[in-house]
């Protein structure tokens, strides 16, 4: 669809010709970037080019995946290179947090004056999934004794939230917490959850058989987090026709977002894509990549399926060039990612979310090939809803 010369990028080879399948390289950890992106009470939000911009400040969305961030390299560098910075963040969402309202706030000026903007449920779902994280990453801590005291005080709120992402976001946050151990508090918002997120979607949905399984009339941003969460509820409360529900779903947002080029191609933000109306391709943004490649490993792990190994490798390969442009977004030598794929070329400014995805996907991914590797996928709970001629 569009011909170019490959684009070389920081530390990236031009773009070679591989296709959506292809391994791509792991690369070493870098923090260069985000240290470079930290201010005094926590990570800056946006930046112009590589350099923060404090004019916007920071928000809690940022720093709560940073958190997640955080807690993946503890595993390739020791936790005593990253302390400081979950201790840093830790605090930053203690302050965030409302008592009043039982909810946290997001934005946060340079300065460390909140904004009066009503709370967001997405900014409260990913707040307490970095706090679910650190309570099973580091269990017996003092770090994990504030994450639960913090996420003990948010979790009444749970029950208010109404949008698709934050529930489901809130119920991968409510499985850390189970995971971590004991929550009887927690169990019954999960299940509250989980029943939600699956009546949300349609009886010809559940069957596999609409043609837009999609529970809401456009298709925007982070879409692949809703079948994950559906996946994570199946595995949970052994519900086999949830964890199906699950794959049934991200089948079709793997199949729907492949373009022209063969490569990962997510649905842009310049319109989205409505039921009956037509995709945007641009401007496409890091956390789809990034939420792609979660969910299908979360699929993997959940049905030793080598569709999803392939899926998550797709959405990997996107940071590095595997894309609609054949352009890097990823500088893995800084740890840096540029903002998203734009008609043209990558936007070229670095900031928090678009890092913070790379950052995850590159994780993710090292994870995932070391369980591939060891065979550790499994089929338990979703074969008794699979399709027999599905399986790859």
């Amino acid at each position: 669809m569009f011909e170019r010369e490959p684009v070389a990028r920081p530390g990236l080879p031009a773009h070679s010709s591989t296709r959506a399948g292809d391994r791509r390289p792991l690369y070493p950890v870098s923090r260069q970037h985000l240290n470079a992106m930290t201010g005094e009470i926590g990570l800056w939000q946006h930046a112009r080019g590589p350099k923060p911009d404090p004019l916007y400040g920071y928000c809690t969305d940022d720093v709560s995946r940073l958190v997640i961030v955080d807690l993946m390299h503890s595993r390739e560098l020791g936790l005593t290179a990253v302390d400081e910075s979950i201790r840093c963040s830790v605090r930053f969402v203690g302050d965030a947090f409302d008592g009043a309202t039982g909810r946290f706030r997001n934005f946060r000026s340079a300065d460390g004056q909140w904004s009066e903007a009503s709370p967001s449920e997405d900014c409260h779902a990913r707040a307490m999934a970095g706090l679910g994280a650190l309570m099973v990453e580091l269990p017996g801590t003092d770090l994990a004794d504030e994450a639960g005291r913090l996420f003990a005080g948010a979790l009444p709120a749970v029950a208010s939230l109404g949008y698709l992402r934050a529930q489901s976001a809130a119920l991968l946050a409510c499985d850390f917490a189970i995971e971590a151990g004991p929550a009887t508090d927690v169990e019954p918002v999960f299940e509250l959850l989980a029943g939600r997120l699956e009546r949300s979607f349609t009886p010809s949905a559940r069957a596999g058989t609409a043609k837009w399984p999609w529970p809401e009339p456009i298709l925007t941003y982070e879409n692949a987090l809703v079948p994950r969460a559906l996946i994570a509820a199946g595995l949970r409360l052994q519900r086999p026709a949830i964890l199906a529900l699950g794959c049934s779903v991200l089948d079709w947002l793997i199949g729907v977002q492949v373009g022209e080029s063969g490569f990962f191609s997510p649905i842009g933000n310049k319109g989205w894509w409505p039921r009956k109306g037509v995709r945007s391709q641009f401007d496409q943004q890091p956390i789809e990549a990034a939420a792609m490649v979660a969910a299908a490993s979360a699929a993997y792990h959940a049905t030793g399926r080598g569709r999803y190994l392939e899926a998550a490798e797709a959405a990997y390969g996107w940071f590095l060039g595997d894309n609609d442009l054949e352009v890097a977004l990823a500088d893995p030598a800084r740890g840096a990612c540029f903002d998203g794929l734009t008609p043209s070329d990558a936007n070229q400014n670095q900031g928090a979310e678009s890092t913070l995805m790379w950052l995850t996907a590159l994780e993710q991914m090292r994870d995932l090939r070391r369980s591939a590797a060891g065979g550790s996928g499994r089929a338990a709970v979703a074969d008794a809803a699979a399709d027999p001629g599905s399986r790859q």
